[in-house]
């Protein structure tokens, strides 16, 4: 990241603003570095869009430093929730819908939200009503887990709900 700081500034003239936030003036970017030399900082360019670009004198290397440890900070308090994807079939097994249920009261469990989706191919488009059902049966399988957002929906041939984990006590 190339900042203008000191002699990286181009601009003929700045505004310039003194450590303790009074502004001292317009002056050529000479005058400005001379003037940061006095108080023995540096000089930063914290607004080079403005007509004329504003420079600060202050102490650089703090700045930067107090910066990263923001960023590091925020870093660190977002949290990311991962989505999984599942599949269903609406002609799915006992023992088949059995592991997709372990598997999903695990990822909830872990704080993931999942999509499960459930793919009509073919003929079984007709069989909408059976599809519901082993939705239904799987959200209510998973309900001491997680709820979902909405109800399924059908799309085209897939239906399709997300479901997000309960706050744990």
């Amino acid at each position: 990241m190339d900042d203008l700081v000191n002699e990286n500034i181009r601009f003929k003239e700045v505004l310039v603003i003194g450590p303790e936030g009074e502004q001292l003036g317009v002056m050529s970017r000479n005058q400005a570095l001379n003037e940061a030399e006095k108080f023995e900082l540096d000089l930063f360019c914290v607004s080079p869009g403005s007509k004329p670009p504003v420079c600060k004198i202050m102490d650089y290397g703090r700045h930067r430093y107090e910066q990263q440890k923001r960023l590091k900070e925020a870093k660190r308090n977002q949290h990311v929730t991962e989505i999984k994807a599942l599949r269903l079939s609406p002609v799915i097994d006992k023992h088949d819908f059995d592991t997709k249920v372990r598997q999903a009261t695990k990822w909830l469990e872990d704080g993931m939200k999942i999509k499960v989706d459930m793919r009509f191919r073919g003929r079984l488009i007709t069989r909408v009503a059976v599809g519901k059902k082993v939705m239904e049966d799987f959200l209510s399988t998973l309900a001491e887990y997680g709820q979902p957002e909405r109800d399924p929906k059908l799309e085209g041939n897939t239906m399709s709900v997300m479901i997000s984990p309960k706050k744990s006590k």
